[in-house]
């Protein structure tokens, strides 16, 4: 998701023109319908337009549900040959990359990671895949190209051991927004290196996945394709030739913008053929994942089948990397019909992972943790309906 400061940013940008990326217009939006200099508002869908930079500015669909834009709406009429069940559902065990800015930090004050007992627990549920966050800072110290530091890199893999010895799926996602040090990491070749370094560590584990990087953001979207690519070279170069790679992409790998922001990521390509594009989808809003407040009962597949139909329509297969909703009936039924939309269109989508498990989330208003996180007592006996 968006780190907190971001998110505050993006939701105090309404209050007049709307800002870099921001929401501009759709049913039940009350902010402002006009962007900053340098941006025009984009129709994406009914509920959803966008300040997009040089966008000249479209005819967006008005707050009123009778006011409709004269933009051609994505169609939600797709040919699908799913199954209807979906390969994997899972939770973001979110805990290693806290402590940003704080490198190395200590384990057990700036950082911590999964608890195996809530690991175990959701497993025996259903839940078979866990994206496990890191620091790249921690992982590789003072340079991309830096030897992985052991001591972090073998808690971590502990983690990720636990997962798959107990036969899950660990992703491994440096949780960096295309930055290291704070800086928007431009050295595609160092980031080759990086990726070559440490997807060698678990060459021989297949139930491993790579993320590329999470949630690219403000970036040049060539420069995105590029570090997707050199990933995917360096993973595929360390001998890990079995493990799927999930791809994110530009403005937070949204899923409500993919199919007009990352349309160049089609281009990939992976001699094994096993990339999956990472999407994240959060249904307040902003999509910040920020507020417990849904849009409407039917926002997540309003947010999300725009990105259906450009996987069908590019051959691209996709999997829902992050989503959540707030403790609440607008927002379970958002997330039903967000789920069920997966299912039936799950020849493209393969699963779906809720943001975010993890011991440190304490009150959060989305924690899955067991026993009693927020997001986990609400939403728990709705999501093991769609285990695989």
């Amino acid at each position: 998701m968006k780190s907190f400061v971001v998110a505050g940013a993006l939701a105090t940008g309404a209050l007049a023109q709307s800002g870099a990326w921001q929401q501009c217009g759709g049913i039940g939006y009350s902010g402002s319908t006009s962007c900053v200099s340098g941006y025009g508002c984009v129709y994406l869908n009914d509920y959803y337009s966008q300040c997009q930079p040089g966008a000249a500015t479209s005819t967006t669909l008005k707050t009123s549900t009778t006011t409709r834009t004269t933009s051609t709406a994505p169609s939600t009429s797709t040919t699908s040959t799913a199954s209807g069940k979906l390969k994997w559902l899972g939770v973001d065990e979110s805990c290693a990359e806290f402590g940003s800015g704080i490198y190395p930090g200590t384990w057990g004050k700036d950082f911590t990671f999964p608890s195996n007992s809530a690991l175990q627990t959701l497993m025996s549920q259903g839940y078979n895949i866990f994206r496990v966050p890191f620091a790249m800072e921690r992982m590789t110290p003072n340079t991309l190209t830096s030897a992985i530091s052991t001591a972090y890199l073998a808690n971590y893999t502990a983690t990720i051991d636990y997962i798959t010895n107990a036969g899950g799926w660990a992703v491994l996602d440096p949780h960096n927004y295309g930055r290291y040090y704070g800086n928007i990491i431009t050295d595609t070749a160092g980031f080759q290196t990086f990726w070559q370094n440490l997807a060698s560590k678990f060459a021989s584990n297949s139930k491993v996945i790579f993320d590329t990087n999470n949630e690219y953001h403000d970036m040049d979207q060539t420069l995105v394709l590029n570090l997707n690519q050199a990933a995917i070279n360096g993973i595929r170069a360390a001998g890990a030739t079995s493990q799927y790679i999930f791809a994110e992409g530009n403005s937070y790998s949204g899923a409500w913008t993919w199919n007009v922001t990352n349309t160049n990521l089609a281009q990939l390509t992976d001699p094994q053929n096993k990339i999956i594009y990472e999407m994240h989808q959060y249904l307040d809003s902003d999509g910040s994942g920020t507020s417990a407040t849904c849009v409407s009962s039917d926002i997540g597949v309003q947010r999300i089948v725009g990105a259906t139909n450009w996987l069908r329509q590019n051959g691209k297969i996709g999997v829902l990397g992050e989503f959540a909703g707030g403790a609440n009936s607008v927002c379970q039924t958002a997330i039903t019909g967000l789920l069920d939309h997966l299912k039936a269109n799950s020849d493209v989508w393969t699963g779906a992972l809720w943001w975010a498990g993890g011991p440190w989330w304490a009150d959060y208003i989305y924690s899955f943790e067991p026993p009693s996180g927020t997001g986990y007592t609400y939403y728990n006996s709705l999501l093991t309906t769609y285990a695989p």
